[in-house]
């Protein structure tokens, strides 16, 4: 708890209270971390869907569909919580439909054919909706809870905090997967049970949370406030068009978000099918990557900081347009754990960076509102990135590496997109908003 340094924090607010939210980022990592990019995602392609040629396109279809949701509702639903100050209540609702998605897709092995197919992405549609929900109604206290100064450093935090429960969660999975080998037990005997192990630590993870965290904002609900869905939505957009310097970064993020994703998404199944890792081996690789990504947002928030948020963010995008270059050419394991270590340092600070950049232009009162937009860009992003990942993939037979490669376009886009971004400027007038 010494680590929550006073002058970090807004007047008034508790350790405790930064701790609780900081055990949300560590609830919900094992998610991502154990199902989208080390076990679920490579038991989908080689074992659901038996290798075909259209097996990732087909993974990364269900994640786009569940981003799609995500962004048709989470502005409105983020507009919804400012005013009626549920941002922890509607926190609870979307933490319980991705543990129990989670949970359900511990049956999908026990299915055969085109309903392990639809069941299997139907499942990561729901869990994964609600865990993007989660993740940004999260991000919406933390205006809340740091000040100004201090946002780079409270983020790298939670962030951090989050990579140590991604390794907490993928180690015992790990530990389990390496039992199940020993005994000659198949994938579909073990996969189920990483499934339960991930969603019985969110569950019991978050249960800090809502226990520390206070809902502190105070409703204002108005006559906008009761409008249709899309009407909100729209006015949502209109309204944050104003915010000139806040949209850039929407701009930036969708860019690197994307990029950021392919890693995510795909990189267990890039290790497999061109590296030639074997399951083990992805799960050691993705549990090196975490603690490599909670090394870099502990220590890159101070850096942040330090020289400011829009050049932190660039070295970030610097380093990851060096991992694909150096994924999209090396042809060995040990050339692949160089590019893997510059991703993890690069993921955790990049995401933390464009955390805080957007806490610290977002509105105080509009937090969860424009955590929406946020959140509509990064879905945006998940989208862009993994599926033309796929179909580039697909339409050169096969050929990931060309795909990989193809990736540094969006962090050279990001890079584009940030020159304009005036953080003082935009942080004015979010003052005054």
């Amino acid at each position: 708890m010494a680590l929550f340094a006073r002058s970090a924090l807004r007047d008034g607010v508790r350790k405790r209270e930064v701790f609780g939210w900081a055990m949300y980022d560590f609830a919900n990592s094992g998610y991502t971390t154990v199902v989208i990019t080390a076990v679920f995602a490579a038991y989908f392609v080689g074992g659901i869907a038996k290798g075909a040629p259209w097996a990732t396109f087909a993974w990364t279809s269900a994640l786009s569909i569940s981003y799609a949701i995500v962004m048709a509702t989470m502005p409105a639903i983020g507009a919804w919580a400012d005013r009626h100050a549920a941002k922890k209540r509607m926190l609870a609702v979307a933490t319980l439909g991705c543990v129990a998605g989670t949970a359900l897709l511990a049956i999908t092995p026990a299915l055969h054919g085109s309903a392990a197919l639809i069941g299997a992405m139907a499942l990561i549609v729901v869990s994964n909706t609600f865990y993007s929900y989660g993740e940004s109604l999260t991000g919406a206290f933390l205006p809340e809870l740091a000040n100004p100064e201090g946002m780079g450093k409270v983020s790298g935090w939670g962030w951090g905090f989050g990579y140590v429960g991604g390794m907490l969660t993928l180690g015992l999975c790990l530990a389990y997967v390496l039992w199940s080998q020993a005994r000659g037990l198949p994938a579909a005997h073990f996969v189920p049970v990483t499934m339960l192990i991930t969603a019985v630590i969110y569950g019991v993870a978050a249960c800090a949370t809502f226990a520390l965290l206070p809902e502190r904002a105070s409703p204002s609900i108005s006559d906008k406030s009761e409008a249709g869905t899309w009407r909100l939505m729209r006015q949502t957009f209109t309204d944050a068009r104003r915010h000139r310097d806040f949209m850039w970064l929407l701009g930036c993020t969708v860019c690197f978000q994307g990029g950021v994703a392919v890693a995510i998404t795909l990189a267990a199944i890039y290790a497999e099918q061109v590296i030639g890792f074997v399951a083990s081996e992805t799960m050691v690789l993705i549990f090196v990557l975490n603690i490599a990504a909670a090394i870099g947002a502990f220590g890159f928030g101070y850096l942040q900081d330090r020289i400011g948020h829009r050049p932190a963010l660039a070295l970030t995008l610097l380093a990851w347009i060096a991992v694909c270059v150096i994924a999209a050419s090396v042809t060995t394991k040990q050339g692949f754990w160089w590019a893997a270590a510059i991703a993890g340092l690069s993921m955790g600070s990049s995401q933390s960076a464009g955390r805080a950049m957007t806490a610290y232009l977002a509105p105080l009162q509009r937090s969860a509102e424009f955590f929406g937009l946020w959140s509509f860009a990064t879905r945006l992003a998940s989208i862009i990135g993994p599926l033309s990942f796929g179909a580039i993939t697909w339409m050169t037979g096969g050929n990931q590496r060309i795909a990989i490669l193809s990736t540094a376009v969006l962090f050279i886009g990001a890079l584009l997109a940030l020159w304009p971004v005036n953080m003082q400027r935009g942080r004015e007038l979010a003052l005054r908003s």
